[in-house]
């Protein structure tokens, strides 16, 4: 990827955000010759949060430091404000309207888009780029030989069984406002007979596994495809866009313009079926999320003829 990128595996991250701390050690802005990029805890996040890093090395002169195991979209969210990382690479239309910007939830795209960017321009300082070319929603899932026992084919069809199911969802989700678990009680008119809370990197095991019954996963994951797990159609569209794409502090973006030409190239490379198949080299093969950045970029030439 030209100059060696640094992936830092951070541990306890969410006690030195929760102490006002800032990552000790970490290469922030006070090093004018590195950039710190935040991935997160999913495969998809460490992805994207190297295809970003690599592109920003191959188009300046700077070096990069991509930080991961950022347990939440929030702490995600203060690395940027307590400038420990100038981009976040990894970051959903949806989630940060609903839980950064604690606002309604948007089903329309552009909307969501519009106010995103507006909202982030103006709090925050900072410039949400456009969308990779993904929506990474939240979608139910179930095991093969559970979706013909109750013959389930979207969510509605829950209805008459839920309360037979143990659900695992991701943490966030059952606390969140708009398009959290409230909201979907409301919209689909049921509830599961138990609930649990899990890091979404987690439900998929578990589903596999026996251990739950449906869990609450993201529709790019790869290891749907590798576990054989059956999607459940969103039929009454509850869950608004979650359009993935990086953020920028711009205070980079005046100090180097060139980081901006290189995240420019990125926007609509990634599609769905894409974003799948890096994910299940990922989470399938275990490819490291680093190299499978790489090889992505490579195969691509970096982007160079957009």
């Amino acid at each position: 990827m030209g100059k060696k990128m640094k992936t830092l595996i951070l541990l306890g991250v969410s006690l030195l955000f929760l102490s006002s701390c800032s990552f000790p050690g970490l290469a922030t802005n006070d090093d004018e010759d590195t950039i710190a990029v935040t991935g997160g805890i999913t495969s998809e996040m460490q992805i994207l949060g190297s295809i970003v890093a690599g592109m920003v090395e191959h188009y300046t002169d700077k070096n990069t430091t991509v930080i991961n195991n950022l347990a939440t979209n929030m702490i995600n969210h203060q690395a940027m404000l307590k400038k420990d990382a100038s981009i976040s690479s990894a970051r959903y239309t949806g989630t940060d309207l609903s839980s950064i910007l604690q606002l309604p939830a948007e089903k329309d795209p552009d909307k969501a888009f519009k106010i995103v960017h507006d909202q982030f321009e103006k709090r925050f300082d900072q410039t949400w780029f456009p969308s990779y070319g993904f929506d990474n929603t939240y979608v139910f899932l179930v095991r093969k030989d559970t979706a013909e026992k109750y013959n389930l084919k979207k969510v509605s069809d829950l209805k008459r069984v839920a309360g037979e199911l143990k659900a695992g969802v991701d943490t966030s989700w059952i606390t969140r406002k708009g398009d959290g678990y409230e909201g979907f009680k409301e919209a689909y008119g049921f509830e599961f007979s138990s609930i649990l809370p899990m890091q979404i990197s987690l439900v998929y095991d578990a589903l596999s596994a026996g251990k739950m019954d449906i869990v609450l996963g993201y529709s790019t994951d790869g290891r749907i495809a590798s576990y054989d797990l059956v999607m459940l159609e969103d039929d009454l569209h509850f869950f608004p866009p979650y359009d993935a794409a990086p953020i920028v502090s711009n205070e980079l973006l005046k100090s180097d313009p060139k980081v901006k030409d290189a995240l420019d190239r990125l926007a609509g490379t990634i599609d769905t079926e894409q974003m799948q198949k890096l994910n299940y080299k990922a989470d399938n093969d275990l490819v490291e999320p680093e190299i499978v950045a790489e090889d992505f970029l490579k195969e691509h030439n970096y982007f160079e003829g957009k």
